[in-house]
């Protein structure tokens, strides 16, 4: 018998305990190099935990919903046992010594899974256990009949269920119901946070608008020609992005931090860009902005998207950032006063582009605008500065040309 064990993998300085959450085998199943054994949920991220090596489950010491801390060991794993012959322990109870044959080891090591998890997806997976939804029980339309994330959704609706986040309540007359649901870590976390930033900053906000016609028109007439040469689409966050960088310079008050007594002013541009997913909210950082271009942005962005949906944006993608964006437009926000995140001393809020009447030159013409909004820090910021630099993101995206000469 060979015991390895599964350890929590090392957590960031800033983050010290994490949460089991799913457990994708049970003790005496079959595991292969590689394949996701749990998902570990940090107040920053899910995380996926490989198995280091092939063999059997053969002991889980730390059970769903369990909090850990990096370094703990949560199961073992038997590279020479036999997933048929392997006993189901407990932590109470020590594996007992198996008599292996070494063809026998082998196939374990290629058992597949048990039905319902090798044909589910990963993101698939996690959505299931926050709807609480059997994956067995659903139909997979992926390859090879795998279930994917909008099965489940499909289930969601056709079974009419709802996650636990938004708990479906009988309503029969004269009924008056509660139910207590649990945040989750990443939840408790904003929360944390946002409490933290409206009690340790003097935050105001301030707001104007733009005429996105310009860039509208920039984009409409290279699109075609962006997606081909650079294999992504010419969105709008990237204009906003260099927009936000134009201003820091004007401003680099507005990228710097309070730290007690001290104000740091940061020789950098790491945006954060704010993105909603299915277990809140997270900010994945664009290192050294200033330095990429609008393809480089909108590569990252569309990334940093789609590894949001599935839990895989990673905690060293989430850690520092000196100014952050956040863009309530795509969920049809008109306007906002967004909230900062610290340390940072302000955040830049978008919103949606409406055809909206204006005055040129003694007329009324319909514009599509923008409203933006700045909340920032008034002990480090002075209104003067706030105000001046949303001027200068409006200058900016109406007269994107600037960036190209170099204005």
């Amino acid at each position: 018998m060979s015991i390895i064990e599964v350890k929590v993998p090392q957590l960031s300085e800033s983050v010290t305990e994490a949460t089991l959450l799913t457990w994708h085998k049970q003790a005496g199943d079959a595991v292969s190099e590689g394949e996701n054994l749990i998902d570990i949920e940090t107040d920053k991220v899910v995380l996926e935990l490989p198995a280091i090596k092939s063999g059997v489950l053969s002991k889980i010491i730390k059970k769903d919903g369990a909090q850990v801390g990096g370094g703990e060991v949560i199961a073992e794993i038997d590279t020479e046992a036999v997933a048929q012959s392997a006993p189901v322990v407990t932590p109470d109870a020590p594996p007992a010594e198996k008599t292996v044959a070494p063809e026998a080891a082998v196939a374990a090591r290629v058992a597949p899974e048990p039905t319902g998890f090798a044909q589910t997806t990963p993101s698939a997976r996690k959505l299931a256990h926050q709807l609480e939804i059997d994956p067995a029980q659903v139909q997979g339309s992926g390859k090879h009949g795998q279930v994917t994330k909008e099965d489940v959704r499909g289930a969601l609706q056709k079974n009419g269920a709802a996650s636990p986040a938004q708990p479906s309540l009988p309503t029969a007359a004269g009924e008056r119901n509660e139910q207590r649901v649990p945040m989750t870590r990443i939840r408790q976390r904003i929360a944390e946070r946002l409490l933290q930033s409206q009690a340790n900053a003097a935050i105001l906000t301030t707001f104007n608008e733009v005429n996105m016609q310009p860039v509208m028109e920039l984009r409409s007439r290279y699109k075609d020609r962006f997606e081909q040469k650079h294999g992504v689409k010419l969105g709008f966050s990237s204009f906003f992005v260099k927009a936000a960088v134009y201003a820091l310079k004007k401003f680099p008050v507005v990228n710097a931090s309070v730290d007690g007594k001290d104000f740091i002013y940061h020789g950098y541009f790491d945006i954060g860009m704010a993105i909603g997913s299915e277990r809140g909210l997270v900010v994945p950082i664009l290192r050294d902005a200033d330095r990429m271009s609008l393809a480089d942005i909108e590569h990252r962005i569309a990334d940093y998207a789609a590894r949001a949906k599935d839990g895989k944006i990673t905690m060293e993608e989430l850690t520092g950032g000196t100014f952050s964006i956040t863009n309530g437009g795509v969920f049809g926000s008109m306007l906002s006063t967004p909230i900062i995140n610290p340390p940072q001393s302000a955040i830049l809020g978008i919103h949606a582009t409406k055809d909206r009447p204006v005055a040129e030159n003694g007329q009324v013409v319909i514009r599509p605008m923008n409203y933006l909004a700045l909340s920032y820090d008034h002990r480090i910021i002075d209104g003067r500065e706030a105000v001046q630099f949303l001027v200068a993101i409006k200058e900016f995206l109406e007269n994107p040309g600037l960036v190209l000469l170099d204005l």
